[in-house]
C-alpha cells in the first residue's frame, strides 16, 4: 500500500511509473488483459534497449508476446518487422492473430502458397521465404528493423534446419533478431553464438510453466498420480511400482508358497485376482469418458499413427460418445459449412466429409498430416472455441500450432522413428505434454499416460522429470547455397561466412577440451624428455632404434604365426574320414579319429556346424576318451598329419555310448603305439633377418648403449613415446573437427566448378540458374534444364517429371514399382534417373555425401502418375483411389510441385518451352482442393 511508504519511497515509485509510461512497453502492456511475466518484461526491455534476444521457455508460456512486442516496436518506429515461422499452418495462424490486432492493411502473408499484402510493414512468412529474399537481394528488405524467428529450435531439423542458420548469418547487421525457442538445455551456448554473429544478444531462460502440470497414469478405471510428495522430494507413486511388480510376476496358484512355506489362503488369492483385474489398458472411448467425468476435457490424445487417429474417432462414434450439446452441434455445423463452402461438392464424399462432420458434431476429431489442410484448420478452430473436446493427433500437432488443452494423453511411450520403434525422448515428452494447461483458462494442466503391460514407472518418472533437450546444428552447405554465396561474396569470403555457422561454433567448442588435453600432454612430454636425457648421447635416437627393433621382431612373429595358421588350415583341409590324428593342444588333446572332416559348408550329421568360411574346417572327431567333439582351428596351432587310417563303421551312431566305447577301444588299439607328434622347433626368422641384424649392430655401437642408467632412461623414453602417440591422435581429432563446414563447402565448390557452374569467384550463366532453384534436388533440376530433358513436354507430363524432385515415399509405403505416365514423360523420367546416376558418381569422386545432407538423393517416381492425372484434369476420386493416398498428403505434394514449377518458370532458359509449360502446369494443378487454402 502506498500509504505505508515514506515520502521518499512514494516519490521514487512515482518517478519509476512516469519513466515506464515514457517507454513503448507501457502502452503495449495495456493491449493485454493479463499481467506479463517477469521473463517477458525482461525480454521486451532488452529489445527496446536495442539488444537482440533469445527467449527459451516451455510450450504455452507465452514467449510469442516478445515477438509481438517486436511488431509493436517496428510500427511505432516506422520500420518493418518480419515474423517467420517453420510451417505454413503456423504462419496462417499468426497472420490471423496480427490482423485481428493491427488490421489487415498493416499485416501481410508470404508462405509460397499465399501472397497477401506483400508491401505491408508487418509480414508473416515461412523461414524459407525469408532465406530466398536474402539471396535474391529483395527490395522488401529495405527498412527492415526486426525479424522474429519463432520456434528457432527447428534448426536441429536435419532436413530443414540449415535455413534458420542461413537467415541468422545473412541478415543485415541493422536488423534486431528475436529468437523464440522451446526450453533447450544449451540455450546459453546458442546465445553465445548469436552474440558472436549478431552482436549484443540477451539470453532469457524460463523453466516455469504458467500453468502447473500434473503427471498421471490411467490404469483400468483409476487415475494414479505419477509422483508422491515426500517432504521436499518427489518419489514415484509406490502403488504404481507395486502394480508393475504384480503384473510382471507369475499369477498365483494353489502351489504358490509364502516365504514361510505355508500355502496362500483362498482369500489372498482372490484379492490378488481382483487386483490384477483392475490393471488393464482402457479403450479410447473409456479414456475420453473418464476424462470427461473428472472434468479434464478438452484433451489431446497423441497416437503415433495416422491410421490409429482415424480409428480412434470411429471407435468413439461406435461407442455412442457425445460430448457436445444440441446447441453446440448446430454451431459446429454452421462453422464447418462456412469454412468448407469453396470445396467442390463432388469432392466431399471422397474426402470423407460426412464422417468427419459427424465426429465434429459429437465433439471428437483426428488431426494429422494426412488430412486435408482445410479439415485440420477447422479442427484447430473448433478445438480452440471449445466445440471439439477430444482430439486424436500425431506428434506433428506439437510443432507450434496454438492448440492447448486441459489434458494431454499419451497412449504409448514408443513410436516409429522411420527406421525402428524407439522410446520417445525426454525432449519429445516435454514437447507433447507441454500442450496441457490453457493459460488464463485452466488452474492446472494434466499429462496422462495410459498403462501398458511392461510399463516401468521409474522410467516414466525419468521422462517426466527431464524437461530439456540440447539444440544441435544440422547445417550443411548445399549447392544452391554455394552458388548464392559465391555470387554475393566470392569464394574466400563465403568460406569465412560458413565458418561462423552454429555447426562450426559447436564443433570448435568441442575442440576446446581436446586442445587443453594436448597442452597438458605437451607439458608432460617436456618432463619425460628431461628425465630420459643421457650424458653419453641422444637417448631419443637410441630409443627409436630399440623401438624399431621391437617392431620388426613383432612383425616377424606375426608373419610366422600367420604362416603357421595357414599351414595348419591347409593340413586340416586334407583330412579325410577315418584319419587317425593327434590333437596337439586344448581340452581334447591326444589321439582322435576323424568322423567328418568338416570341409563342406553347412550342416553335417551329428553336428551343429560344419565348414565356416571364416574359421576354416572344423573336423568332427571321436577322442580316445569316447567323446565326440567338433574341433576348431585354435585346437591346431601347428599342422596335423594322419598317423593311421581306420574304417568308420556305417552303423556307428555318435549318440550311442556303446558305439563310442567300441570305436574308441579300436582307436586305442590301432594307434596306441604312436608317440605324440613332436614338432621340431624351426630356426627363428629373426635370426636370419638382415634388418634385425643391422638394428642390433647400430644399438651395440650407439653411445647410450654403455650408460649405467640405460634401462631407467628407457622407461622414461617409453612413457614419452606413448604420450606423444596419444597426443598426435588428439591433434588428428582436432584437425578433423575444425573447419568442417568450410571443408564441405570446398568439396561442393569443386564439384560445381567441374560442372561449370562456378569459375573462380564468378558464377556462370548455368550457376545463376541454379541460384534460383531451391530444393533437395536443386542440382538435378538444374542439370535437367541444362540438358533440355523437359523441353517439349506438355504441362501434365512436366508436372509428372517435377514430382520426382519433391516426392519421397513414406517408409511404410508399398515398394512395388509405381505406374508411370506414357509418352515423352516416361522417357524424361528415365533421363532424370540417368542424370542422377552421373551426379551420384561425381559426388562420390568429390567426397560429397548425401548421408551428410549435402548430396542428391535418388529421384522418387512414386507420385508421377498421380501428378500427371491431376494436371490432366482427372477427378479427385479417381486420382486418390489410384494413388492410394490420404487427401492431405496428396494436397501437400501437389503444392510442393507447384512451388518447384514456379521456380522452373523463373529459371528456365528463354526461348524454350519449359517456362511457358511450367506456368500452364501450375494453372492445371491449382484447382479443386489443391487451390483452396483458408486464410482469414
Amino acid at each position: 500500500m502506498t500509504e505505508d511508504l515514506s515520502p521518499a519511497e512514494r516519490y521514487a515509485a512515482a518517478r519509476k511509473r512516469a519513466a515506464e509510461q515514457a517507454t513503448a512497453l507501457a502502452p503495449f502492456r495495456d493491449l493485454y488483459d493479463f499481467a506479463l511475466d517477469d521473463f517477458q518484461i525482461e525480454a521486451c526491455r532488452a529489445l527496446e534497449a536495442g539488444e537482440g534476444v533469445l527467449v527459451a521457455a516451455p510450450t504455452g508460456s507465452g514467449k510469442t508476446i516478445v515477438g509481438e512486442f517486436a511488431v509493436h516496436l517496428a510500427l511505432e518506429q516506422g520500420r518493418k518487422c518480419f515474423y517467420t515461422t517453420p510451417i505454413k499452418a503456423l504462419s496462417n495462424q499468426k497472420y490471423n492473430d496480427l490482423v485481428s490486432r493491427y488490421g489487415a492493411e498493416q499485416v501481410g502473408l508470404l508462405t509460397g502458397d499465399n501472397s497477401v499484402n506483400g508491401d505491408a510493414p508487418v509480414i508473416v512468412m515461412t523461414t524459407e521465404v525469408l532465406r530466398n529474399m536474402l539471396y535474391a537481394g529483395s527490395q522488401a528488405l529495405r527498412g527492415l528493423g526486426y525479424v522474429v524467428m519463432d520456434e528457432v529450435h527447428y534448426l536441429s531439423d536435419r532436413f530443414r534446419g540449415a535455413v534458420w542458420e542461413e537467415v541468422i548469418i545473412h541478415l543485415p547487421d541493422s536488423v534486431t533478431l528475436v529468437s523464440l525457442s522451446a526450453t533447450v538445455s544449451n540455450a546459453e551456448e546458442f546465445g553465445d553464438w548469436l552474440d558472436t554473429v549478431r552482436g549484443d544478444t540477451r539470453v532469457i531462460v524460463s523453466e516455469d510453466r504458467p500453468v502447473p502440470l500434473w503427471q498421471h497414469v490411467l490404469a483400468g478405471r483409476k487415475m494414479y498420480d505419477l509422483f508422491e510428495e515426500k517432504g521436499d522430494r518427489k518419489e514415484v507413486n509406490p502403488d504404481l511400482v507395486r502394480m508393475a511388480r504384480m503384473e510382471n510376476s507369475r499369477p498365483s496358484s494353489s502351489r504358490d508358497r509364502r516365504r514361510n512355506g505355508r500355502p496362500k489362503r483362498e482369500a489372498d488369492r482372490e484379492r490378488e485376482r481382483r487386483q490384477r483385474a483392475r490393471i488393464f489398458t482402457p479403450s479410447r472411448p473409456e479414456v475420453v469418458d473418464r476424462l470427461d467425468a473428472q472434468g479434464l476435457l478438452p484433451a489431446i490424445t497423441f497416437i503415433f499413427s495416422r491410421a490409429g487417429c482415424q480409428a480412434a474417432v470411429q471407435q468413439c462414434l461406435a461407442a455412442g460418445l457425445r460430448l457436445n450439446s444440441p446447441a453446440e452441434r448446430g454451431r459446429v455445423r454452421e462453422i464447418v459449412e462456412d469454412r468448407t463452402a469453396d470445396i467442390p461438392a463432388q469432392d466431399l464424399h471422397v474426402l470423407g466429409y460426412f464422417e468427419w462432420l459427424e465426429g465434429l458434431e459429437r465433439g471428437v476429431a483426428a488431426h494429422h498430416a494426412g488430412m486435408l489442410p482445410t479439415f485440420k484448420e477447422v479442427v484447430e478452430e473448433l478445438f480452440v472455441r471449445g466445440l471439439v473436446k477430444a482430439v486424436f493427433a500425431t506428434e506433428t500437432l506439437a510443432l507450434g500450432i496454438n492448440m492447448p488443452a486441459r489434458s494431454v494423453v499419451l497412449e504409448k511411450l514408443v513410436k516409429w522413428n522411420g527406421e525402428q520403434h524407439a522410446d520417445i525422448t525426454p525432449g519429445e515428452y516435454t514437447q507433447l505434454t507441454g500442450r496441457a494447461g490453457r493459460r488464463g483458462i485452466d488452474v492446472e494442466g494434466h499429462a496422462v499416460v495410459l498403462w501398458q503391460r511392461g510399463m516401468d514407472p521409474g522410467a516414466l518418472a525419468g521422462l517426466a522429470g527431464a524437461r530439456t533437450y540440447p539444440l544441435r546444428s544440422s547445417f550443411k552447405p548445399s549447392y544452391n547455397m554455394a552458388v548464392n554465396l559465391v555470387a554475393q561474396f566470392g569464394r574466400h569470403r563465403s568460406r569465412e561466412l560458413l565458418e561462423t555457422s552454429f555447426a562450426q561454433f559447436q564443433a570448435d567448442r568441442s575442440v576446446v577440451g581436446i586442445s587443453r588435453q594436448v597442452q597438458r600432454n605437451e607439458e608432460g612430454l617436456e618432463g619425460y624428455r628431461a628425465s630420459m636425457t643421457c650424458h653419453l648421447g641422444d637417448f631419443d635416437e637410441y630409443a627409436r632404434l630399440r623401438r624399431a627393433l621391437k617392431d620388426r621382431e613383432n612383425e616377424l612373429a606375426r608373419q610366422g604365426a600367420a604362416q603357421r595358421r595357414a599351414q595348419a588350415a591347409a593340413a586340416l583341409e586334407k583330412l579325410k574320414t577315418g584319419d587317425v590324428i593327434h590333437v596337439p593342444t586344448g581340452r581334447f588333446a591326444g589321439l582322435a579319429l576323424v568322423l567328418d572332416p568338416g570341409t563342406t559348408p553347412g550342416r553335417t550329421p551329428g553336428s551343429r556346424r560344419g565348414f565356416d568360411h571364416h574359421d576354416g574346417p572344423r573336423p568332427l572327431v571321436l577322442t580316445a576318451q569316447r567323446q565326440v567333439k567338433r574341433l576348431a582351428a585354435m585346437d591346431f596351432p601347428v599342422p596335423v598329419e594322419p598317423l593311421e587310417r581306420m574304417r568308420v563303421p556305417k552303423s556307428f551312431n555318435p549318440r550311442s555310448p556303446q558305439s563310442r566305447r567300441d570305436l574308441a577301444s579300436a582307436l586305442r588299439t590301432k594307434a596306441g603305439h604312436h608317440e605324440p607328434q613332436r614338432h621340431r622347433r624351426k630356426r627363428s626368422a629373426a635370426a636370419d633377418d638382415e634388418e634385425i641384424a643391422r638394428l642390433r649392430e647400430e644399438l651395440r655401437h650407439h653411445p647410450c648403449h654403455g650408460c649405467d642408467e640405460r634401462e631407467d632412461h628407457a622407461r622414461w623414453a617409453e612413457r614419452y613415446h606413448r604420450l606423444r602417440r596419444d597426443t598426435r591422435q588428439l591433434e588428428r581429432r582436432i584437425e578433423g573437427r575444425t573447419n568442417t563446414v568450410a571443408r564441405t563447402f570446398d568439396r561442393v565448390y569443386g564439384l560445381l566448378s567441374a560442372l561449370d557452374y562456378l569459375y573462380g569467384d564468378q558464377v556462370t550463366e548455368d550457376g545463376r540458374r541454379l541460384a534460383r532453384l531451391y530444393g533437395e534436388l536443386d542440382l538435378l533440376a538444374s542439370e535437367c534444364l541444362r540438358e533440355g530433358v523437359w523441353e517439349g513436354l506438355p504441362p501434365a507430363e512436366l508436372a509428372a517429371c517435377v514430382s520426382a524432385l519433391v516426392y519421397e515415399a513414406r517408409a511404410s509405403d508399398d515398394a512395388l514399382a509405381p505406374p508411370l505416365p506414357g509418352g515423352r514423360a516416361k522417357h524424361a523420367l528415365g533421363e532424370m534417373v540417368r542424370i542422377w546416376g552421373r551426379l551420384d558418381a561425381l559426388e562420390e569422386e568429390h567426397g560429397v555425401s548425401a548421408a551428410e545432407g549435402v548430396g542428391q538423393r535418388e529421384p522418387d517416381l512414386g507420385f508421377a502418375w498421380a501428378a500427371y492425372q491431376w494436371a490432366d484434369g482427372h477427378g479427385l476420386d479417381a486420382v486418390l483411389r489410384e494413388a492410394d493416398m490420404p487427401a492431405g498428403d496428396f494436397v501437400r505434394w501437389c503444392k510442393q510441385i507447384i512451388d518447384v514449377l514456379g521456380q522452373l518458370a523463373a529459371a528456365a532458359p528463354e526461348g524454350g518451352t519449359v517456362g511457358k509449360n511450367a506456368r500452364r502446369a501450375i494453372d492445371a494443378m491449382r484447382r479443386g482442393v489443391v487451390a483452396y487454402t483458408s486464410v482469414g
